[in-house]
């Protein structure tokens, strides 16, 4: 009886969350931070943790902000801000190689991080999009990578795109540095006395 009570104590505890995430920082409206399932997308988390590690993903623009569904960012190509071009982004993406899928049970639903792609299942490369809402439509087409676990509400924030031109953004917004491991909490002022 005792071993299957540890047993069971162990798998409900905190230990067994997803140990890597990533920090979208210095949007207009807070820190994002988004655990990685590295157990059912390996290629993807590794390779999103290999572009936030080099700075490809500072600076890149949410290019498509589709109310009610999404926002899509990571065109490391097109999408920096510095030298945004919005006939082009959403069109590139690294120079790494292109991603097999990796499609998994994990759901389309709010905060739930999965990788753009184009017609062909094997196109992942960079760009990601991160869900407003219950995307359910997208489950088993798209590779489920993340989930936003702090942040949400500025995820919600992210400001929109044309209804009339596919949820393209005229001055979007910007994450301004992505970087691997949990967001920094903000320190406390000090007590008065």
């Amino acid at each position: 009886m005792y071993k299957v009570l540890c047993c069971l104590i162990l798998i409900g505890s905190p230990i067994f969350a997803s140990s890597l995430k990533i920090t979208i920082d210095g949007t207009a409206q807070g820190q994002i931070e988004i655990d990685l399932f590295e157990e059912v997308a390996p290629l993807h988390v590794a390779q999103i943790l290999k572009l936030a590690e080099q700075g490809q993903y500072d600076k890149v623009v949410f290019h498509r902000v589709i109310e009610g569904f999404m926002a899509q960012t990571g065109d490391v190509e097109y999408g920096n801000s510095k030298d945004f071009s919005k006939r082009r982004v959403g069109t590139g993406g690294s120079d790494l190689p292109d991603l097999k899928e990796e499609f998994n049970d994990r759901k389309h639903t709010k905060g739930t991080c999965s990788m753009a792609r184009s017609s062909s299942p094997d196109s992942a490369n960079s760009q990601f999009f991160i869900c407003f809402d219950d995307s359910s439509f997208l489950d088993g087409q798209y590779t489920v990578w993340g989930q936003v676990v702090e942040g949400m509400e500025f995820v919600d924030k992210i400001k929109l795109g044309s209804r009339t031109d596919n949820g393209s953004v005229d001055d979007p917004d910007v994450m301004k540095k992505v970087s691997v491991g949990a967001a920094k909490k903000p320190k406390k002022a000090a007590k008065e006395k």
